[in-house]
């Protein structure tokens, strides 16, 4: 609410700190190149979320108020950044108990280079359609998908960009994803007519992907599925017990997922699921991480909880394979930890300064056309996404800035609802400052500026909803006697 005091920012005040974090990104990219996000960036959205405060201030707002609603924003990312934490730790885990290398190995087994981007996009929307998380999809399952491409010579981005578009692709679609959940909410529909009528536009989008992979695939003659492939299963089993038994840990945390706990719990069963499966099945690299223990028992504790908290490198013949066994723990994700508190802190000034809505509010009056709503209903929730640096607010602040105005063109929530979908949910993983962006980035050890041109599906999703919006095709319009009843 805005307080007596403070008066509506001028549209250039709203665009300033904008402007300012843009210049400031854009440096830090020439400068500093991919290590921009080790701490340039961070810096960038500190001075951008001071130049929003001092608006704020400016306009009439007191400093505590302007705290109050940066706390409120980091709060909202507290959940995020402790599974982030929680993943860490089970990249730990699930690396010197063998998971990984297994799965790993099997799939070197399995795949080829020429479907292999393919195959990764269908295995990680399964997976995510199953589980409702493309988190948990991408940290999990996804990290062995990117050993195994790399291992086979193509490019990490191209490897990235295909697990991350099947693993939204499944969080956009299932009913057990919390942005399926929400959207609905925030438009006015329930979820299941949401999920139908999404059909329409991310089914087209999907296979539009997947005949792109096709032909990268087909057409990539830089790899080979026998150069080095051999050496490397070797490699894994000389240092590590391989057995298709450790792939009931994964199995587990899929389950647990599909029952409906939540994220947070089912990451920390999988985290105490792969220390025991350390312990049981890896006791001689457990003696080599650490060596000169009374115990096998107190071994194994020292083991799993350096590799829980911290790096963890194995040493073996294979120069390549020793690069993909690094992990880094729980410490590996504090520096996108330091993004997502940065780029929150920037997103709660600017919300609380009124800065944001100004800035679309002005979108909204332009707005002539049903395709031009959808196009600006989508277009705001990328600019939330960029800005506030988070996927929940791209869904959350558009949802509930657009509903009545859909509802007085005649439009039906489920329209308003897929638009926040199609573009909210998925674009937020092409921003390296965005609390997605930041996390995949991290758990994959990608960086975003490496992957998000590969990213096909996020990046058409939007794309397709805006032209069905413009041929008016699968718009979903009030009668007049609905549009009466409903005032």
């Amino acid at each position: 609410m805005l307080p007596s005091s403070a008066r509506q920012p001028r549209l250039w005040e709203a665009f300033l700190p904008l402007l300012i974090l843009i210049l400031f990104l854009i440096l830090n990219v020439y400068l500093f190149e991919d290590s921009a996000t080790s701490g340039p960036n961070q810096l960038a959205l500190i001075f951008a979320s001071i130049s929003a405060a001092f608006i704020g201030i400016r306009l009439g707002y007191t400093w505590e108020q302007i705290q109050e609603g940066i706390l409120k924003s980091i709060n909202a990312s507290l959940p995020a950044i402790l599974i982030l934490l929680v993943i860490g730790a089970l990249s730990g885990t699930w690396m010197i108990s063998g998971v990984v290398p297994t799965m790993i190995y099997y799939g070197l087994k399995i795949l080829h280079p020429s479907y292999f981007l393919v195959a990764a996009v269908l295995i990680c929307a399964i997976v995510s359609l199953a589980t409702g998380s493309s988190w948990s999809t991408i940290a999990t399952v996804g990290v062995a998908l990117l050993g195994i491409g790399s291992v086979m010579g193509i490019s990490e981005g191209m490897i990235a960009g295909a697990i991350i578009s099947g693993a939204y692709f499944g969080d956009k679609m299932s009913p057990l994803s919390d942005t399926t959940n929400l959207a609905p909410a925030m438009a006015g529909t329930d979820m299941f007519t949401h999920i139908r009528y999404m059909f329409y536009t991310t089914i087209p989008t999907l296979i539009i992907t997947l005949i792109i992979f096709g032909f990268i695939g087909v057409f990539n003659t830089n790899v080979s599925r026998e150069a080095g492939v051999h050496d490397l299963m070797n490699s894994l089993e000389n240092k590590f017990t391989i057995s298709p038994f450790l792939f009931l840990v994964p199995c587990s945390v899929f389950v647990l997922i599909y029952l409906k706990v939540s994220a947070l719990p089912a990451l920390i069963a999988g985290t105490f699921f792969g220390a025991i499966a350390a312990y049981i099945a890896q006791p001689d690299l457990i003696n080599e991480l650490a060596p000169n223990s009374s115990s096998y028992t107190q071994s194994s504790y020292k083991a799993i909880v350096l590799a829980m908290s911290g790096e963890t490198s194995f040493v073996t013949e294979n120069e390549t394979m020793n690069k993909l066994l690094t992990t880094r723990g729980m410490f590996g994700m504090l520096n996108t930890i330091w993004l997502i508190l940065c780029a929150m802190s920037f997103g709660g000034a600017m919300e609380i300064s009124g800065l944001l809505n100004k800035i679309t509010n002005v979108i909204i009056k332009k707005v002539k056309s049903t395709g031009g709503l959808i196009a600006s209903t989508a277009g705001t929730c990328v600019f939330f996404n960029a800005t506030a640096s988070d996927q929940y607010l791209a869904i959350v602040v558009p949802g509930r800035m657009y509903a009545n105005v859909f509802k007085e063109k005649g439009l039906k929530p489920e329209n308003l609802s897929r638009t926040i979908e199609d573009s909210g949910t998925v674009t937020s993983v092409l921003f390296p400052w965005n609390t997605c962006g930041a996390a995949q980035a991290s758990v994959l050890h990608v960086a975003t500026g490496s992957y998000w041109m590969y990213c096909f599906f996020n990046l058409i999703s939007p794309v397709t909803t805006i032209v069905y919006g413009y041929m008016n095709f699968k718009i979903r319009k009030y009668s007049s006697e609905e549009q009466n009843s409903i005032g």
